[in-house]
């Protein structure tokens, strides 16, 4: 058996504001925007060059949902950006205002950085050691 993780349900505010963001400051593509409804759209954003797994960008359809924009595991880091140049980057996202929670530290396994995204949800970026 093969399997593989396709995607991830990210929850946000709004669909354009979180496309400007993933594409515009953070470099990803926009992969599919296709209206489901109309009030619903399929949008899924995956980071440039990337043959992984890719973020579905999901719009809150009620308060609950909307409550967790923002925090979806509690405070702690949701989701891991890997990066073949951590400076290149970190400078980059800089240039953007991405906010930057830790800056970029050696640890056993890599240079990682830690930062928000335009909701506030935590990302390690990580230039992994291999």
């Amino acid at each position: 058996m093969k399997q593989s993780l396709a995607q991830i349900a990210l929850v946000v505010k709004d669909y354009d504001e979180a496309i400007l963001f993933y594409t515009q400051v953070l470099g990803f593509t926009l992969v599919e925007d296709t209206p489901l409804s109309d009030t619903k759209r399929w949008v899924i954003v995956a980071p440039a060059g990337s043959t992984g797994c890719r973020l579905l960008l999901a719009k809150a359809g009620n308060d609950q949902q909307a409550s967790f924009v923002g925090n979806q595991t509690g405070g702690r880091v949701f989701l891991f950006l890997h990066t073949d140049d951590i400076w290149r980057d970190y400078h980059q996202y800089k240039s953007q205002q991405v906010k930057f929670i830790r800056e970029p530290t050696v640890e056993a396994y890599g240079t990682v950085a830690v930062f928000e995204d335009c909701y506030g949800n935590l990302w390690d970026l990580i230039q992994p050691n291999n």
